[in-house]
């Protein structure tokens, strides 16, 4: 299937094709101004995809549109990696750029924020097991230097508890983390809570946008104890490997949105030579 991305500007459209053999290169004529390094709205305009010359849409028939090139560029190559029979729910970036585009469930950023915030009081890595001792020294040895991490990167209080009621984060800590989401735009907090609900941890989270952990970390610390089990029990056949793959693909995507979102990306371009 042929794609192609389309830069809209204020005034005109420049075609952007992608060669045929290679799904990343996208050759235009001219070059487009530079962004500052983190913008916190969308340029103006956006790009689009087609697909077979036609423009893709969103489920609620809306223009799809992104805010940035290089989120174009990672869209345009999803669908170009389906086969006879496309897979949506493969589709991570698309499915996130519709919910963007769409907002089925009419939030605004506040409730976005808030949502992504609520997961603290169920944070994964501050919820801990009393026994058998290898598991609370494994939680204690992987955990806790991802919360002092934060802690001290965000000047904030979080603390772990193995009370049943989870711990008691502080009204503070909360402040904080509301007010640094609101730095981010309407996209990149989409992905933010995304990430969150696949990790069901803030804090891992975090450290995951600010780089201080890797996507295969921070599933594996979000799997902590399931992954104790399986090293303890054995591993279901194929079904935990599947669900590791998922997690680690959808927490991929919803990380890579969030930094696509939030910066103004130009990519360069090969050009061909006649």
């Amino acid at each position: 299937m042929w794609r192609s991305c389309l830069r809209l500007k204020d005034r005109g459209r420049h075609l952007l094709n992608r060669p045929s053999g290679d799904p990343t290169t996208l050759v235009r004529p001219g070059s487009f101004p530079q962004f500052p390094a983190r913008a916190y709205a969308p340029p103006t305009g956006g790009f689009e995809i087609n697909l077979d010359h036609r423009k893709l849409k969103t489920p609620q028939a809306k223009l799809f549109t992104v805010p940035s090139e290089a989120l174009a560029i990672a869209v345009a190559t999803e669908w170009d990696s389906q086969q006879d029979t496309v897979k949506f729910y493969t589709m991570h970036l698309t499915t996130l750029c519709n919910t963007s585009l769409d907002n089925p469930t009419q939030r605004n950023k506040d409730q976005l924020i808030r949502a992504a915030v609520k997961f603290l009081d169920t944070d994964t890595i501050c919820y801990r097991v009393e026994e058998p001792e290898t598991l609370v020294e494994l939680q204690k040895n992987e955990w806790d230097p991802i919360i002092e991490w934060a802690e001290k990167r965000y000047g904030v209080e979080i603390g772990s508890s193995t009370s049943i009621m989870g711990p008691n984060i502080p009204t503070k800590t909360r402040e904080v983390f509301i007010s640094h989401l609101a730095s981010y735009n309407m996209w990149a907090l989409q992905g933010i809570e995304f990430v969150v609900a696949q990790l069901k941890s803030v804090v891992l989270t975090l450290g995951l946008i600010d780089l201080r952990l890797t996507v295969e970390q921070a599933v594996l610390l979000s799997r902590l104890e399931e992954e104790y089990q399986i090293q303890k029990w054995g591993n279901i056949e194929w079904a935990h490997d599947y669900e590791l793959q998922e997690l680690r693909a959808r927490t991929a995507a919803g990380t890579l949105f969030v930094h696509l979102c939030s910066e103004s990306t130009t990519v360069k371009h090969k050009l061909l030579q006649e």
